[in-house]
């Protein structure tokens, strides 16, 4: 039993009865929302008997497994040979470039050809930081010069990865909500200047959150599906504490699933979401 769910367990086992409002506050704190976590008192209390430690952790894991969907299949090759286009988006400090170094890595642990845009270009150190997991997991990196349009860097990315029978191209957008128009306007020119040499891309969009900063990436999540549809999440900082309820709460108000989840600083600390093991474990 892991984070979250081992706290709680042992906080009511040490218990003679429940303190209810407690245990609604425990749950609202692991970032489930007030929703969620009035269903799972609301079903406790339904019981109509003493309830133990095992019967709370059941139930809340019960609930966080309907909320979650059914795993997706990892993305594969198109068959037309042309790149499968991914785009990650999300705020600086969230882990963004590293996951889209991770992506990288994990997708060429699948024997997957895979190169890489560093397209965070008004962060000359977004691109440094890239440029140097490229050169330690042995992946070709596209970079501009500093303050480069990100949609170029991208274009040329997409450009090369066409003519080399590239299957994947990662691109590391920028990292800012500075207003919200700006960033529609600039992750709008990325996706249609992507567009320009294949009308099927960008194929997965995915925004980077980390799990530590609660109602924060809920809010960041609102932003950027605003600015560019969103097809899932990559879950970072999800080392054991707990933390993981943000995915719950983003899936059910927001309908933006986790595709991937970062645990650790390690390159090979990153993996597909399985929703058996993230109840499991992450929570």
């Amino acid at each position: 039993m892991a984070g979250f769910f081992k706290s709680l367990f042992n906080k009511i086992a040490n218990r003679a009865e429940i303190d209810w409002d407690e245990l609604e506050a425990d749950l609202i704190s692991a970032d489930l929302g007030i929703h969620t976590s009035t269903k799972i008192i609301d079903e406790l209390r339904d019981l109509g008997r003493e309830i133990s430690a095992d019967d709370v952790v059941e139930t809340t894991r019960k609930h966080l497994a309907q909320m979650l969907p059914e795993d997706f299949p990892a993305p594969t090759p198109r068959p037309d040979d042309k790149p499968f286009v991914i785009l990650v988006v999300g705020v600086n400090g969230t882990g963004k470039t590293t996951s889209s170094a991770k992506l990288a890595r994990w997708l060429q642990s699948r024997g997957h050809s895979v190169l890489l845009a560093a397209a965070d270009t008004f962060r000359a150190a977004a691109v440094e930081q890239l440029q140097r997991w490229g050169d330690r997991l042995g992946i070709p990196v596209v970079a501009g010069n500093p303050n480069a349009d990100p949609s170029s860097v991208c274009f040329n990315a997409h450009q090369k990865a066409i003519a080399n029978g590239t299957q994947f191209l990662i691109c590391d957008t920028a990292g800012r909500i500075h207003t919200r128009h700006n960033l529609m306007e600039e992750l709008g020119k990325i996706r249609r200047t992507i567009a320009k040499q294949d009308d099927s891309a960008p194929h997965l969009t995915l925004l980077v959150v980390d799990a530590t900063t609660g109602s924060n990436a809920l809010q960041q999540a609102k932003e950027f599906h605003k600015a560019c549809p969103l097809d899932g999440l990559i879950v970072t900082k999800l080392d054991g504490s707990g933390k993981g309820g943000i995915a719950v709460t983003i899936q059910s108000q927001l309908g933006i699933p986790p595709r991937f989840i970062g645990t650790g600083e390690e390159p090979e600390a990153f993996a597909i979401f399985e929703k058996a093991s993230f109840v499991r474990e992450v929570l």
